[in-house]
C-alpha cells in the first residue's frame, strides 16, 4: 500500500537538471560511471535499503551533481573531441562501433587532460576492451 501523504516541498533537495540529450550522455557514460562510482554505489545501496523514492533524494542529488560536474569538465578540457563523438553517436543511432575514431580521440584527451581512462565493466581480465581493438570486423546482416 502506498502512502498518500504529500511530500513536503521544502524537504526535497534542489539540483540543477543536466539538460543533455542521449548523445552526450552516451558518450560520457563510461567516464561518468568511473568518476561518480562512489556516489552511484551509495545511491544503489540506499535504494536497496528502502524502495521509497523519497528516501534516496539526497544520494540521487549527489549523483546528478557529480555527472553535471564531469560533463562541464569534459566540455572545458575536451570539448571538440566530446562533441565529435556524441554527434557521431546521434548520427549513427548510438552505435559505438560506427564512431571508434572520434571515440579514440575523446578517450585520449580524457586520459591526457583529466587522468580518466575508459573502462568497460565486465571486460574479462587480460582481454583487450572492444573500443581498443583494431582487428574487429563489422558486418551488416540484412534479413
Amino acid at each position: 500500500m502506498s502512502d498518500s501523504t504529500p511530500v513536503d516541498a521544502s524537504s526535497v533537495p534542489k539540483v540543477e537538471e543536466i539538460g543533455a540529450t542521449s548523445g552526450p550522455l552516451a558518450s560520457a557514460s563510461f567516464f561518468i560511471g568511473a568518476h561518480c562510482k562512489d556516489y552511484n554505489e551509495d545511491f544503489m545501496l540506499c535504494k536497496e535499503e528502502n524502495r521509497d523514492p523519497a528516501h534516496c533524494l539526497k544520494e540521487g542529488r549527489k549523483v546528478t551533481r557529480c555527472a553535471f560536474d564531469l560533463l562541464a569538465k569534459m566540455r572545458d578540457n575536451c570539448g571538440k573531441q566530446f562533441e565529435e563523438h556524441w554527434s557521431c553517436l546521434e548520427k549513427n543511432n548510438h552505435h559505438y562501433y560506427s564512431c571508434r575514431k572520434p571515440e579514440t580521440a575523446l578517450n585520449s584527451c580524457m586520459f591526457e587532460k583529466m587522468g580518466l581512462l575508459k573502462t568497460i565493466p565486465g571486460t574479462p581480465q587480460g582481454q583487450k576492451p572492444i573500443h581498443e581493438r583494431t582487428d574487429t570486423i563489422i558486418r551488416n546482416v540484412q534479413k
